[in-house]
């Protein structure tokens, strides 16, 4: 087995070619020098008298947590090489800088992994010996392990509702032991689940796991730590189900949500997720106040998803609506999502000709059984055939014409069913055209 192919020019330069990317393609980040991967907002001259907001980790997580700098949310954050823990003495000029720059305390907001746990942690000692009123915030919101490990839970994607409340409580000028004192009690109602569908892998390395393939693991890590369960890929609907149930913090009357995709899931599916947690939760009495479906902290190309899901009250709502300009925070609305009317009424349009010919009009002819013979044959032989005229198609086209022919024949057998065919073959052909307009799609829809 060889490593997997990566759009890079080498293992060793990724992490920082990419952050001199993000930065230069961003108009409100800079770069510190000094060989430090550190990222830094642009406007760092708005921290004054503020309490400033650093965090960070390993890289491969992107969007995290270069992405979450911006005026409302962090401050400064330090990358590590991939899935590694940065070192205490970037960690401490970043510090450094955010305490040069004016601001009134540092806060940092660590995941909780015991590399990040000792640098970071290392660092806060040294900056408090170089006078700086700095603290800690360590996020540890698996929901995975009933009993966790000697380390506790690992710290996941429910990291950015810190970043973003406390940003909230830094823009408004809060105190340090404010933004602490509000952050710890939040993070009491906050707690992340993830399955995976395929591993990941640090660039110039193998995969970190193995999983054969419709195989699916729950509740592993974001560095490909292993997970509670594996079993058969399951639906959308069943997997959603299987990880709430599983999770230890969705007994609230009110949650905001986070569908977070670990790297390689399309967007169609991230879709289909969110719409299956959002079911899944209101069954249960629970009001989605705020759904937020993207990627948001990520596993390099993992295939997977995770749902952080936090208890929210009518203050840690606003403080998660607060305006931000973190290029990697959502647009999203401040309605409701549960209780919010979501169908617009289809306009009224013409009668359907196949709505002319239902049952109870008899309008059978001579030639009605053998014409509708001839659509079962026809029908079926299309059914049969859906994988044939799918290869066919990917040799030319994008694979799908079987399915296409598919939904054409379903959609005739169930007219089929309740409708008697009409003698007149202008007629059958004008209701054929009216089934296949409305239920086919595509070129041959057409």
């Amino acid at each position: 087995m060889e490593p997997r192919q990566k759009l890079i020019n080498s293992a060793e330069v990724c992490v920082d070619e990419a952050l001199c990317g993000l930065v230069r393609a961003s108009g409100g980040l800079s770069l510190m020098g000094g060989g430090h991967r550190v990222l830094l907002r642009s406007d760092l001259n708005l921290l004054r008298g503020k309490v400033a907001l650093l965090s960070g980790g390993g890289s491969g997580h992107e969007p995290a947590h270069g992405g979450y700098l911006g005026e409302g949310m962090l401050s400064a954050a330090v990358a590590g090489g991939v899935f590694a823990s940065p070192p205490p003495a970037s960690i401490l000029a970043a510090i450094l800088c955010l305490h040069n720059a004016g601001a009134s305390g540092v806060l940092l907001i660590v995941k909780n992994y015991t590399g990040d746990r000792l640098n970071f942690g290392l660092a806060a000692e040294q900056a408090r010996n170089h006078g700086v009123d700095v603290d800690m915030v360590i996020v540890a919101d698996d929901c995975a392990f009933n009993q966790p490990s000697k380390a506790g839970r690992r710290g996941l994607c429910g990291t950015i509702f810190i970043h973003k409340l406390a940003g909230a409580l830094a823009e408004e000028g809060c105190s340090l032991v404010q933004i602490v004192s509000k952050v710890m009690e939040v993070l009491k109602g906050i707690g992340t689940l993830g399955v995976s569908l395929s591993p990941c892998s640090v660039p110039g390395c193998l995969p970190s796991f193995d999983l054969p393939p419709g195989d699916m693991e729950i509740g592993l890590g974001i560095h490909g730590e292993p997970g509670i369960k594996r079993s058969k890929v399951a639906s959308a609907d069943e997997v959603v189900k299987t990880m709430i149930d599983h999770m230890t913090n969705t007994d609230s009357d009110r949650v905001v949500v986070c569908v977070n995709n670990l790297g390689a899931l399309s967007c169609l599916e991230m879709a289909v997720v969110a719409r299956a947690t959002i079911i899944c939760l209101e069954s249960r009495g629970v009001v989605v106040a705020r759904v937020m479906s993207g990627s948001f902290m990520t596993s390099l190309e993992m295939a997977g998803v995770s749902l952080s899901v936090m208890t929210v009250d009518q203050e840690t709502l606003r403080l998660f609506d607060a305006k931000t300009s973190a290029p990697a925070w959502p647009n999203l609305s401040s309605v409701c999502v549960s209780g919010r009317s979501f169908i617009t009424e289809a306009p009224e349009m013409s009668p359907r000709p196949q709505d002319h010919t239902h049952k109870k009009v008899r309008i059978q002819g001579p030639l009605s059984p053998v014409m509708r013979k001839a659509l079962v044959k026809v029908c079926t032989t299309l059914l049969e055939k859906q994988e044939e005229l799918n290869a066919l198609d990917r040799a030319s086209g994008d694979g799908d014409c079987g399915n296409t022919h598919a939904q054409a024949a379903k959609a005739i057998q169930e007219w089929l069913q309740d409708h008697v065919v009409p003698g007149c073959p202008g007629q059958l052909l004008s209701v054929l055209a009216g089934l296949v307009q409305e239920k086919m799609g595509g070129s041959s829809g057409a």
